[in-house]
């Protein structure tokens, strides 16, 4: 038997299952795809799509990037201790980020697919915890396979390291306050996605 259709549109972060196989393989949701010239964004409110920004200078994220659905980045992502972290406070109250690797091009976000995390960049700000998991399409012909961040030359990681080191950065500004350290494994990965659908559970009791 079929499921039975929605009679609503489902709200990206709040109504869509995040996958039966989580964290092993999750659903994504993505805002952004790398030829777009503006950041986008899901508003929380209403669940659409909604320009964050235009992106600054010659910035613009070498994945397709997005987030994961029923996820939260509070006290427990924010406890989750990796070796060489910087001090984090508490996490960022937004979903849990994403950035999925693929040689496909795709040429416009608000689409969900399925992806295979494999890691994960601690990325800190102010003192909040803003985690970036990485992960590949699944069925992808060139990344599909790859089960760990260990697998992937350095360059792309060093691509999405100093993409989120300086997208926000204005010549003339202060220090940069973002740290993107350290790059953690799949294992790590999916502790963080456990971490964040648990902070979910407790901010959106059903």
């Amino acid at each position: 038997m079929h499921d039975r259709p929605l009679e609503y549109r489902p709200h990206p972060w709040h109504g869509v299952d995040p996958g039966k196989r989580f964290p092993e393989i999750v659903r994504a949701y993505i805002e952004i795809v790398p030829t777009d010239g503006v950041k986008y964004e899901i508003d929380k409110h209403s669940g659409y799509l909604m320009v964050d920004r235009p992106q600054r200078f010659s910035s613009f994220c070498p994945t397709l990037y997005g987030f994961v659905p029923r996820t939260y980045c509070g006290d427990r992502v924010a406890a989750y201790a990796l070796a060489g972290s910087p001090h984090v406070s508490h996490g960022d109250g937004d979903p849990l980020d994403i950035c999925v690797l693929t040689d496909r091009p795709i040429s416009r976000g608000e689409i969900l697919l399925e992806a295979r995390p494999i890691g994960g960049l601690r990325m800190v700000e102010r003192g909040e915890a803003d985690d970036k998991i990485l992960a590949v399409l699944l069925g992808d012909p060139t990344y599909g396979e790859i089960v760990d961040v260990s697998q992937l030359p350095r360059p792309i990681v060093d691509r999405l390291r100093h993409y989120f080191l300086t997208y926000k950065a204005l010549p003339g500004d202060a220090p940069n306050p973002i740290t993107v350290d350290p790059v953690y494994d799949a294992m790590e990965a999916r502790g963080i996605l456990a971490a964040a659908q648990a902070d979910y559970a407790q901010a959106f009791p059903s």
